[in-house]
Parts: structure tokens; C-alpha cells; sequence
């Protein structure tokens, strides 16, 4: 089995059902996180309306559904895909009898660029990072997207090597502070202890599902680069913590953990 393999059965096991997605979630449990994300969703699915009098959305990774309901209600029809198989029997559930939703159980990580389809828009939200050869996947779904069309991409790690020592701080202090109130110590302190030796273990879940950690991060200007010469491209970074606390104490400052890519005008 492949790394690729690996992470995506890793992130089946990791959302079965009953799988709170909140819990873990800054861009789902906060407010200004959520509304920031929605407007610019609410936007990209207007823009294309005005254009072409439709918006066809391709949602890779939807969880349960947040954003598949802004986009539905922006005007969109939309095309979900999900690693977690669990996932996607709720997404079916959920829109059943709902023409303008179709759910796939994505048992590849890759089967949407494998399709003879383009879309107006494709949104991928905390999920870049859990795909270990990002690049090359930006670089095919690119070729699925419609003239004049948009990628939008958000809640993913700055790359560990350019955020500044303060922010690598803020970022740990806030997470070990929340992580305290979670329970299951013995996983959180052995998964702790491979960090601090550099280890990075293909047969334990938790290693597989934040692959980002030990791959420090995401790299946004590597992404902005490539999205660059087919794309007008908008990083925007952001503050982002699990504990409300934190998030709310920290939100408005200078630190920076995340980032979101909004690339647009597509020219094929």
C-alpha cells in the first residue's frame, strides 16, 4: 500500500460514524472563522451565476455538510466527494431527494480527477493538508475547472519554516491547552513524544490523519506559484486555534496560523 492509500483509509477509520467534526474544528466551532468562510463561498457561487446563469460546485471533503448547505443556498448545485465512507452515507441521508447534491465515497483520494467533467468551482475546506502530494493534486484539479472559473481552498497550516517562533508558540501553548480538556492522554502523550523524536509511524492513525504535522505544514507560496500562471490568486491568512477562548483572545492579533487559497479567473 502507498502513503497516498495509507492516508486515505487513515482518514476513513478517523471519521466513521458518529464522528464529531465540531469539536476539532476552528473553522466549524467559531463564528468569525465560519461567516468568513461562507461569505467568500456565497461570493465565488454568485460570481459564477452572473457569468453563466449556473454555478456547478465540486466539494471535496465535506464532512457533514457545513458548507454544503452555504453553497446550496447560494444557488449552487454541487458535486460532493469524501474520503470517510461514514461521512458520505450522512451527506446521502442528508440530501436525499435533493437534485442538487450527488455524494461519492472518493475510496481513492483521487477519483475526481480521474472524471470527464469540469466545474465552476472547486472547494476543498481542512483538507489540503491531509493529501500527501498536494502540488501534483492542484496541478490535475486545475485542469477541471471551466473557463473563468474559481479553486477556493481554506483552513490549512502556514509552512512550519517561515511562521515566526511567536506563532509556533501561540499555536502549541492554545492546542495543549484544549487538548487537556479532550481525554485520551495516553495516545495524545505518545503521539507527543514521536513528535519531539521526528517520528512519523505508516501503521498509527493519528500520524496518518494530521500528515501535515510531521510534514510541516503546508507550503501556500509553492501552492500560490502553481496555481499562478492559470489563476489571479489570493492568499489570505488568518488566526486559528481549537479552545473558543484562545481564538477569541487571539484573533484580532498580529499571529498568524492558517491560511486560505482563493484563485480566480480561471485561463485554461
Amino acid at each position: 500500500m502507498n502513503n497516498g492509500d495509507s492516508v486515505v483509509r487513515a482518514q476513513d477509520s478517523g471519521h466513521a460514524a458518529g464522528h464529531d467534526y465540531v469539536k476539532g474544528s476552528p473553522h466549524l466551532r467559531h463564528r468569525r472563522l465560519r461567516e468568513d468562510i461562507e461569505g467568500r463561498l456565497t461570493g465565488l457561487v454568485h460570481d459564477a451565476i452572473s457569468r453563466t446563469g449556473a454555478c456547478r460546485v465540486l466539494e471535496i471533503g465535506a464532512g457533514h455538510g457545513t458548507f454544503t448547505d452555504v453553497l446550496v443556498a447560494a444557488g449552487a448545485t454541487v458535486t460532493v466527494t469524501e474520503a470517510s465512507e461514514a461521512s458520505a452515507d450522512h451527506l446521502r441521508r442528508s440530501y436525499a431527494g435533493d437534485d442538487r447534491v450527488s455524494v461519492f465515497h472518493d475510496e481513492t483520494g483521487e477519483f475526481v480527477l480521474d472524471q470527464d467533467e469540469t466545474w465552476d468551482l472547486a472547494v476543498m475546506i481542512s483538507v489540503v493538508h491531509h493529501i500527501p502530494e498536494y502540488l501534483k493534486f492542484f496541478h490535475r484539479l486545475q485542469d477541471l475547472i471551466a473557463p473563468d472559473g474559481a479553486i477556493f481552498s481554506v483552513q490549512d497550516p502556514l509552512f512550519y519554516p517561515r511562521r515566526s517562533r511567536a506563532s509556533h508558540l501561540a499555536s502549541r501553548g492554545t492546542y495543549f491547552a484544549w487538548r487537556l480538556g479532550q481525554g485520551n492522554y495516553a495516545r495524545g502523550v505518545a503521539t507527543r513524544i514521536r513528535r519531539l523524536r521526528g517520528v512519523y509511524d505508516e501503521t498509527v492513525e493519528s500520524d496518518l490523519v494530521e500528515y501535515h504535522v510531521v510534514r510541516q505544514g503546508v507550503d501556500e507560496e509553492a501552492i500560490r506559484d502553481l496555481l499562478s500562471e492559470r489563476f489571479h490568486v489570493e492568499v489570505f491568512t488568518y488566526w486559528s486555534t481549537q479552545g473558543p477562548v484562545w481564538q477569541r483572545l487571539l484573533e484580532r492579533s498580529a499571529l498568524r496560523s492558517d491560511f486560505g487559497i482563493q484563485a480566480t479567473n480561471h485561463r485554461p
